[in-house]
């Protein structure tokens, strides 16, 4: 769920900003960098399984979920686009949570 969640994010953030609705006023490599350079962080750790990596990425996944929570107040097609990444973000942080909580990784304690 958190894979689906994290690829489900990374992929709206790049065809929100590139083809559905881009930015009129702004340059759009700037609003890319803030969107999409904080996703490419947990990737290697995400795909590695690594228990440390969900756990901050299930913070970092809170960040668009306020985004999408603001962007869902507005009108037209960006409410969708909200509502999914809502959607997505959740899952991320749900996935990563439930992934944390059970997985069974080796303690200092077991290996005495």
């Amino acid at each position: 769920m958190a894979l689906v969640g994290y690829f489900g994010l990374l992929i709206l953030v790049l065809l929100w900003e590139i083809v559905i609705l881009p930015s009129t006023t702004l340059p759009i490599a700037p609003i890319l960098a803030a969107k999409l350079i904080p996703l490419l962080f947990p990737l290697r750790g995400l795909l590695h399984g690594r228990t440390y990596t969900c756990a901050w990425a299930a913070f970092l996944s809170m960040l668009y979920f306020i985004h999408g929570v603001l962007a869902v107040f507005s009108t037209g097609t960006e409410q969708l686009l909200a509502a999914l990444e809502i959607l997505f973000s959740q899952m991320l942080f749900l996935g990563c949570t439930f992934y944390i909580r059970f997985h069974d990784e080796p303690t200092a304690s077991d290996s005495v």
